[in-house]
């Protein structure tokens, strides 16, 4: 169960012994006008393991310009501290930037823009990383050429991303987010998306191209926990059987 401070401070006292929880110790607020991409420290690694915490989570805004480097000094410092208290570490690894949705198309769930935050995150010491599963491929392509006619020079252009490390199929793109943690050794976790139609089917489907690609799990909240009990139980239900099906394995 990761959830926020205060949740956590109502109830660890009770159940740190019998449920593993991990602090979220940032996330974002939504009252500053307009909104913006950025996530803020509202606990610390100290907080987590007084409350009997199993880890933290924190969340990054990778390519949220100044804001972003802020949020990788801050989440290194705390994971660093997290590991010699022997907690362990998780990062949501978001690409947010409203630059990488152009032409009707949104970038940010690109398998080569999220395989970079991926990377960056199992770089500062995320034990695992929580990313959206790829959608598409080709953001780095698509900003190079929306700069061609601008100022020029984003990023590093390898054509072998998209031609021999990776495909169109979902499997092959959450395999090169799978990649980009040092070949799976930090696990990779999809989120299960928003809470909609068809929740149940969804989860399903994201759960069975994260195992065949090699990742290690899903996270869901709003797709379980925004539906009666007997609903969400079921989604829950469903995504821990396709991780203990055995005939579903790595493609």
């Amino acid at each position: 169960m990761a959830t926020t401070f205060g949740v956590l401070g109502s109830q660890a006292r009770k159940y740190a012994h019998k449920i593993p929880f991990i602090l979220k110790i940032n996330h974002n607020e939504l009252l500053s006008y307009p909104n913006f991409y950025d996530q803020t420290l509202f606990a610390s690694v100290e907080d987590a393991f007084e409350m009997g915490c199993v880890g933290v989570g924190a969340t990054i805004y990778f390519g949220s310009g100044e804001k972003s480097r802020r949020q990788i000094q801050e989440v290194s410092k705390a994971f660093s501290k997290a590991h010699d208290l022997g907690m362990m570490t998780i990062l949501w690894c978001y690409v947010r930037n409203k630059e990488f949705r152009m032409n009707g198309t949104n970038y940010e769930a690109s398998a080569d823009l999220t395989g970079q935050a991926n990377h960056i995150g199992a770089t500062i010491e995320a034990d695992i990383v929580k990313q959206k599963q790829p959608t598409l491929n080709g953001g780095f392509q698509a900003i190079h050429e929306k700069e061609q006619t601008g100022s020029g020079g984003y990023a590093k252009q390898e054509p072998r991303i998209y031609s021999e490390l990776s495909t169109d199929h979902p499997v092959d793109l959450t395999r090169y987010q799978v990649a980009n943690g040092y070949m799976g050794r930090v696990g990779l976790i999809n989120s299960g998306g928003g809470s909609g139609e068809n929740d149940l089917q969804q989860v399903v489907r994201t759960a069975v191209i994260n195992k065949r690609a090699g990742g290690t799990g899903l996270i869901t909240g709003r797709k379980s926990f925004q539906k009666p009990m007997s609903e969400g139980v079921e989604i829950l239900h469903a995504i821990q059987d396709v991780y203990l099906d055995d005939d579903i394995t790595v493609a």
